[in-house]
C-alpha cells in the first residue's frame, strides 16, 4: 500500500525545466480577481483548443477528399469506400482512438506533478497495448466481405469494399502509434506541432491521391492505398519530432519499464476505448434505425446532411474533449484541486458560448443549409423539419464532450462506460425505437427519443457528479495514482 507521501522517484531524478507559462502561477492566480483568472485559464485551453480543431479538420480533411476522388470513379467506387472507412475503419478507429485516451489521465497527470520522464514511459505502454489490438481486430479486415454480406449489404459492393478494406490495413496500425503519439504530445502542450504534421499530411495525401487515381489510374484500390500514406506521414512526423529533440525531458528513450504493469494500462485502455465506442456508435444506430423506415431514402437523406453538419462542428466539442483532459488531469496531478474545478467550469462556458452561436445559426438558417448538399424538395422539405432537432443536439454536443473531458482528467472512464450504457442503450435506442415506430413519427420521433432520452440524461447525470465532486480528494486519488504507475508493483487504496 502507497504511504500518502507521493515519494516513488526522486526529486533529485527530475529534470530541471524552467516554469512552464501555462502550468505554473497558481499560486498566483488563486489571489487574482475572477476576470483575470478566467482569461489566464482561456488561454491555456485555447492554446490546446485552436491546435486541436485545425488538426482534426485537417485530418477529416483526408477522408472528404479520399471520397471525392473515388466519387469520380463510379457511383460503386464511392460506396466502397464511404462504407469501408465508415464501417470498418470507422469501428476501429473508435475504439483505438477510446483506448489511447487512457494517457490523457495518466500523461496528463504526470506533467502536473513534474514526473516529466513517465510521459516517455506512458505512451511506450499504450503502443504496446494498441499495437496488440491491431492484431486482433485484424479479422475485422480480413473478412470484411462476408460480414458485410451477412449485413445484407449486396454482393458486388460487399467484394469490393472488402478488397477496399484489406488495402487499408497499414492505416490500422498507424492508429496504434499515431493516437498515444498525439495525446503525449497534447498533454505536455506542445499542440502547434500536431496542427504543422497533419497540414503537411493533407497536402501529401492531396498529391498522392492525384497521382495515384489520376495519373497513374489505380481505381478505387489506388483512392483507398492513399489513406496509408498521410496516415503514417502524419505519425512518422509525430514521432520524429518527439524523439529527436523535440521533447528532451519527456521522452528519454525506449524502456523495459513499458513492459511493466501492463495488465493495469490494458483495463483502464479497454474502459477509455468502450465509453467512447459507447458514444461514437450511438449516431451510427441512429442513421441504421432511420435506414430501417418504410420509404427512408429522402428520411436517410435529409438525417445524412445533418449529421454532416453536426460532425463538422463536433470538431470544437471535440477539441474542448481534449483540452479539458488535458487542463482537469495537469491541475489534479500538480495537487490543485480548486484548480481543476475551475478549469473545468472556464471549459463548459466558453463551450456552451460557442454552441449557442451554432444553436441560433442553424435556426436562422433552418431553410437554407440544405441547399449546400441537395436541390431535392422533398430532402430539403424534411431537412428544414429536422433542423431543430439538429440545433438542440449541436447545443447539447457543446456540454456533454467538455464533461466527458473531466471524466478523462480525472480518469473516471469505467464508471462513465456505465453511463453511457444506461443513457444511449438502455434508455435512449428504446425511447428513439418506441417514438419512431409505435408513435409512427418517423426519423423525427427516433432522433428525438435518442438524443433527449440518451444524450440530454448522459449530460445530467454527468452534470450531477461533476458539480458534487470533492476536487480536493480527486487530487489526493491522482497522486496516489501517480505513485502505483510509477511503481506498478503498489497498490491503490
Amino acid at each position: 500500500m502507497p504511504s500518502k507521501e507521493d515519494s516513488p522517484l526522486e526529486e533529485a531524478n527530475l529534470p530541471l525545466l524552467e516554469p512552464h507559462p501555462l502550468t505554473d502561477e497558481r499560486d498566483d492566480e488563486q489571489d487574482q480577481k475572477l476576470a483575470p483568472r478566467f482569461w489566464i485559464e482561456s488561454k491555456k485551453l485555447w492554446h490546446i483548443v485552436g491546435p486541436s480543431i485545425l488538426s482534426r479538420v485537417l485530418s477529416y480533411s483526408m477522408l472528404v477528399i479520399t471520397q471525392a476522388f473515388a466519387g469520380r470513379l463510379g457511383d460503386l467506387e464511392l460506396a466502397a469506400i464511404s462504407i469501408a472507412n465508415n464501417v470498418v475503419v470507422g469501428f476501429d478507429f473508435g475504439l483505438l482512438l477510446g483506448m489511447a485516451s487512457a494517457l490523457e489521465t495518466l500523461c496528463g497527470q504526470a506533467f502536473g506533478a513534474k514526473k516529466y520522464h513517465m510521459l516517455g514511459i506512458y505512451m511506450q505502454r499504450s503502443w504496446i497495448v494498441l499495437f496488440i489490438c491491431c492484431i486482433l481486430l485484424l479479422p475485422l479486415y480480413l473478412f470484411a466481405s462476408p460480414v458485410l454480406k451477412l449485413l445484407g449489404q449486396p454482393d458486388e459492393l460487399a467484394e469490393l469494399s472488402g478488397k477496399v478494406s484489406i488495402w487499408m490495413l497499414p492505416v490500422h496500425f498507424a492508429f496504434a502509434f499515431q493516437f498515444p503519439l498525439q495525446r503525449f504530445l497534447q498533454c505536455q502542450l506542445k499542440t502547434a506541432p500536431i496542427a504543422w504534421v497533419s497540414l503537411v499530411a493533407l497536402l501529401v495525401h492531396v498529391f498522392v491521391t492525384w497521382l495515384f487515381v489520376f495519373k497513374l489510374e489505380f481505381g478505387v484500390i489506388g483512392a483507398a492505398a492513399t489513406i496509408n500514406f498521410s496516415w503514417w506521414v502524419l505519425t512518422l512526423g509525430l514521432f520524429g519530432y518527439s524523439v529527436w529533440g523535440g521533447c528532451p525531458h519527456t521522452w528519454t528513450g525506449f524502456s523495459v519499464e513499458a513492459f511493466s504493469g501492463l495488465w493495469d494500462f490494458v483495463k483502464l485502455s479497454a474502459a477509455a476505448g468502450v465509453m467512447l465506442c459507447l458514444e461514437n456508435w450511438y449516431y451510427k444506430i441512429l442513421i441504421v434505425m432511420t435506414g430501417n423506415l418504410e420509404n427512408a431514402e429522402i428520411a436517410v437523406d435529409a438525417l445524412s446532411i445533418c449529421m454532416t453538419v453536426n460532425s463538422l462542428e463536433m470538431m470544437i466539442p471535440l477539441a474542448f474533449f481534449a483540452a479539458t483532459g488535458v487542463r482537469v488531469a495537469n491541475e489534479l496531478g500538480a495537487g490543485n484541486g480548486k484548480g481543476a474545478k475551475f478549469a473545468t467550469t472556464v471549459s463548459v462556458v466558453t463551450s456552451v458560448i460557442i454552441g449557442l452561436f451554432f444553436w441560433m445559426l442553424i435556426l436562422i438558417l433552418h431553410d437554407k443549409f440544405g441547399y449546400i448538399f441537395s436541390n431535392s424538395k422533398p430532402v430539403l422539405d424534411q431537412v428544414n423539419d429536422l433542423s431543430l432537432l439538429l440545433a438542440f443536439t449541436i447545443l447539447l454536443n457543446s456540454v456533454q464532450p467538455v464533461l466527458s473531458g473531466v471524466a478523462v482528467g480525472s480518469g473516471w472512464q469505467s464508471y462513465v462506460a456505465y453511463i453511457n450504457l444506461g443513457c444511449y442503450y438502455i434508455i435512449g435506442v428504446p425511447l428513439g425505437f418506441l417514438m419512431g415506430w409505435v408513435f409512427k413519427l418517423g426519423v423525427m420521433g427516433i432522433w428525438a427519443g435518442m438524443i433527449f432520452g440518451g444524450t440530454a440524461t448522459q449530460t445530467l447525470i454527468l452534470s450531477i457528479i461533476t458539480i458534487k465532486c470533492d476536487w480536493d480528494k480527486e487530487a489526493e486519488i491522482a497522486k496516489m495514482r501517480l505513485t502505483k504507475w510509477a511503481d506498478p508493483k503498489q497498490e491503490l487504496n
